[in-house]
């Protein structure tokens, strides 16, 4: 499956979520943007503080109705923890299998104490009303990055 592209209608896909929910990208469609933002591991420093920043800016998302999804290869019941403790508003998706991840080509070689593997490249994604994709951040800084999606989600 091909990587979304800038301005090009973004592959339909369904994964399980906390709050027992299953999502499909396409139940958005013609309803609401989507920020898609995935992060390496649940309760690690920077995603934790991503998350925090993407909770603290909620009500702004919503009232442009906007529709935050978080997605790592954590399962559901570490989600659920993770987003109990912090008080998250929006749902985490499991992508266990990785199929989130590679229809968005975020699984990449990594580093960590000279030992090299795979893991998810902190990126976020925004897709419009109609299904498309119109901004993406790859290998992504989270000082200011909740802030600039919150920006762009305005621009749209």
């Amino acid at each position: 499956m091909a990587k979304p592209e800038l301005d090009q209608p973004v592959a339909d896909f369904e994964a399980p979520a906390t709050g027992d929910q299953t999502i499909r990208l396409s139940d958005f469609r013609g309803r609401n943007p989507v920020v898609i933002y995935f992060y390496p591991k649940d309760n690690t420093p920077g995603c934790t503080t991503e998350g925090q920043d993407f909770r603290d800016l909620h009500d702004q998302f919503q009232a442009l109705d906007a529709v935050i999804l978080g997605v790592s290869r954590d399962g559901l019941k570490a989600h659920e923890n993770f987003r109990a403790k912090h008080d998250f508003p929006f749902h985490l998706i499991s992508d266990k299998d990785e199929t989130v991840c590679s229809l968005f080509d975020v699984i990449k070689l990594k580093k960590l104490y000279g030992k090299e593997y795979m893991g998810i490249d902190r990126s976020t994604f925004l897709i419009d009303k109609e299904g498309r994709l119109r901004r993406e951040w790859r290998g992504v800084k989270v000082k200011g990055h909740a802030e600039e999606v919150l920006e762009a989600v305005r621009e749209l």
